[in-house]
């Protein structure tokens, strides 16, 4: 079994199911809206990134296309693995395992800090908005990317999935936080039903999951989004 750092919070799809997690991620965002949207706000060309809670690193190699150079963090030691296998070749990526509470960083050497489906946050991921208050560089930026549980059957799907998750007080701990927002209208296109049937299988509680399968005809699942961020 892989190594989990203590305070780590688990994630039930890329844990679990890391190669169908793939399929997702390959699915999401085709048209490059989330990173459109981020760079339009604080581009990273020539930055020191930090992706928080990288998982396999499927991101990483885009940073570090432009970036001067890029850390990847993750709790599970396993992903974090197959992140560093995936970026060896790539001479301005470093894969560290660790968590959001004590990132494996420098005190002020981040200038753009990423994190993307990482967890759901809102309440409780104080200690990490510390931890980003510690590392970031004045003048960086942190963007947080994250599923709008407020729009649409996805929305819907993961409420019906998790109903203890309250979307409102979400907003409400972002806003005290002092955290700026928008929406992403972002979507997932699949290259085959098995492939949608198997990411809806992984993100949502089996009766859900199936009731989706239903709903859905044809490849494509629209997907709202919202892009956080804060300037330091």
């Amino acid at each position: 079994m892989a190594r989990i750092l203590t305070g780590a919070i688990p994630s039930p799809n890329i844990w679990n199911s890391p190669q169908i997690y793939e399929v997702e991620n390959q699915a999401v965002d085709p048209d490059g809206a989330a990173d459109a949207a981020m760079r339009e706000i604080r581009p990273w060309d020539g930055a020191n990134v930090l992706d928080i809670g990288c998982g396999t690193g499927f991101h990483l190699p885009v940073l570090a296309a432009t970036a001067a150079r890029v850390v990847g963090v993750e709790p599970h030691a396993g992903l974090a693995s197959h992140a560093a296998s995936r970026c060896a070749s790539l001479p301005n990526v470093r894969v560290r395992t660790g968590t959001a509470q004590e990132l494996p960083v420098p005190d002020s050497s981040v200038d753009v800090a990423v994190a993307r489906w990482a967890y759901f946050f809102g309440p409780g991921c104080e200690p990490g908005l510390r931890e980003l208050s510690r590392v970031m560089r004045r003048g960086g930026t942190a963007f947080v990317v994250d599923l709008d549980a407020t729009r649409g059957a996805f929305g819907r799907w993961f409420r019906r999935s998790l109903p203890s998750y309250s979307p409102e007080d979400v907003e409400a701990f972002w806003s005290r936080q002092g955290w700026q927002r928008r929406e992403l209208d972002l979507r997932m296109v699949f290259a085959s039903r098995a492939d949608l049937e198997s990411v809806l299988r992984i993100e949502f509680t089996p009766e859900v999951a199936g009731a989706a399968v239903k709903e859905t005809e044809g490849l494509e699942i629209a997907y709202p989004n919202i892009l956080r961020w804060r300037h330091f």
